[in-house]
């Protein structure tokens, strides 16, 4: 599903209007949109409504900083006090949500020469813009940019994303497209990087079945982690039942990160849903289209200094480099002046919704056994 804002207003951001002091860039009917600037230079865009807010990056990377709703904060727990302004994914660490990609992502393997999740999570935006408007479900803000990326003889794309929070939602809805500006075909790999943070006994609910089919967990580590005894004994158990790892017990061995490819079952209507349930029966989600990210990868890591859950990172191939998807056919070929796209939906969700939510969760897993 996407959407068209041709009949809205639309506000263009320099960074000129980011200053020390966060200061108001619109008002419409219960949602405000206000600009401050981090004591690390990096530019902030608070979007909220009655229900929370989310805190943006409109010139790095367009990300999703953070995200508060129902009274919590949804993003992971990082040593990252505040973003820092660097092209480097490891330097600036932390984020609930990062546009990975997007001509590799994953973790370089040894025959790759791209960085950590490629070119997108830092990248610089410009014509950037605030959107105002209303559709069918009623009064939102969006956020929205462009990035160029040219490099000679490589490769020349533009990206795009747009990110809309409704006046009555608890989450965002994020639209992505990708244009191949070259006259030759582009080779395309796109993760949506979405981090919440785990709740000790949060239940993980999805339409993955619980075999080693659906479920393949990632065996080989990043060089620069040295796993214990203890996460390399947890790690073989999930291998051997992948159902263990859907609950989220309190010390476990997570360290450094447990990561899984799953392939997950659509309704009706084309999206497959996930969900961490909370001990208080409220939840967060993450709602994507298979079709057009058909790899829904899991990441988690409990240590002292990082706690974070990636419930769903939706991928177009296992998060393992340029060169493995390579291997595997797993590059998505756009054409010349072509465009990728795709859409998905994450936020949090009360105990009445999530009730529903899980029961229509558990119904597309069973028509589909």
């Amino acid at each position: 599903m996407h959407y068209e804002y041709s009949d809205h207003v639309f506000v263009d951001l320099v960074p000129e209007q980011f200053g020390p002091l966060e200061t108001t860039v619109a008002r419409y009917r219960g949602l405000v949109a206000t600009a401050f600037r981090y004591r690390s230079g990096v530019a902030g865009l608070r979007i909220s409504n009655a229900k929370g807010e989310i805190v943006m990056l409109p010139f790095q990377g367009q990300q999703i900083w953070d995200a508060t709703f129902l009274n919590r904060s949804l993003t992971m727990r990082s040593m990252f006090d505040e973003p820092v302004a660097t092209r480097d994914y490891l330097s600036n660490y932390g984020a609930f949500f990062i546009h990975c990609g997007a001509t590799a992502m994953g973790n370089p393997g040894p025959d790759d020469r791209h960085p950590l999740h490629g070119d997108l999570p830092n990248a610089p935006y410009g014509d950037v813009q605030l959107i105002i408007g209303d559709n069918a479900e009623g009064p939102f803000m969006a956020l929205t940019g462009r990035c160029r990326q040219t490099v000679a003889f490589s490769h020349d794309y533009v990206t795009q994303p747009t990110v809309r929070l409704q006046r009555d939602a608890t989450g965002v809805a994020v639209d992505i497209a990708i244009t191949n500006l070259k006259r030759s075909p582009m080779n395309l790999m796109y993760l949506a990087h979405i981090n919440f943070r785990p709740v000790d006994d949060g239940r993980l609910v999805d339409s993955v079945v619980d075999d080693r089919a659906d479920i393949i967990v990632r065996q080989v580590l990043p060089p620069f982690f040295a796993p214990s005894e203890s996460y390399l004994a947890y790690r073989d158990a999930i291998v051997a039942d992948p159902s263990r790892h859907r609950l989220l017990t309190k010390g476990e061995p997570i360290d450094p990160e447990l990561v899984l490819t799953m392939k997950a079952r659509a309704d009706a209507e084309g999206w497959a849903h996930a969900l961490q349930v909370h001990p208080d029966q409220t939840a967060d989600f993450v709602s994507f289209c298979p079709d057009e990210l058909n790899y829904a990868v899991r990441w988690i890591t409990r240590g002292r200094d990082q706690d974070a859950l990636g419930l769903v990172l939706p991928a177009t191939a296992e998060p393992d480099g340029y060169r493995a998807a390579e291997e595997r056919g797993r590059l998505v070929r756009i054409a010349p002046e072509g465009m990728f796209r795709c859409t998905l939906r994450f936020g949090a969700m009360d105990a009445d919704m999530a009730a529903k939510q899980e029961d229509m969760i558990l119904r597309i897993k069973a028509a589909g056994a």
